[in-house]
């Protein structure tokens, strides 16, 4: 059984795929690879993000935002964009979705927290969806 691999892309990858990474990777135990980029990263991740991922036990103090590549994307069976508009490129026989999810740069940490909340659910759902198509 071949592990799927998910690419999350949003325009700075600082906030939302980065906190949709830590999830994935931490709540599927490794079943599933995990891949993050932004079409036009940040020199560092939102500190926010990092704060409320720290209160539910997940560290993304060290990762670091990677600009998307096309490659990324071929290597991935699911890419979920967050708000990058076009930037991402298409390549047929991909999954991919689009999480409209907002932006937690610049918001009070208790709107960052929603944010988390959210995307927790989605990728609990995610998940559930690749490990019953793989199984």
């Amino acid at each position: 059984m071949d592990k799927k691999r998910v690419l999350f892309v949003c325009v700075h990858n600082a906030g939302r795929s980065q906190m949709a990474a830590g999830l994935l990777a931490t709540l599927s135990g490794g079943r599933i690879e995990v891949l993050s980029a932004g079409s036009a990263p940040k020199d560092s991740i939102n500190p926010q993000a990092v704060e409320v991922m720290k209160e539910i036990g997940i560290d993304i103090a060290n990762e670091r935002p990677k600009i998307l590549t096309p490659e990324a994307v071929v290597a991935s069976d699911v890419v979920i964009t967050m708000g990058c508009g076009d930037a991402c490129p298409f390549y047929p026989g991909k999954r991919y979705e689009d999480w409209v999810l907002d932006d937690p740069a610049g918001k009070p940490i208790e709107v960052v927290r929603k944010i988390r909340d959210e995307i927790k659910m989605k990728v609990e759902r995610l998940i559930q969806e690749l490990l019953e198509a793989n199984s």
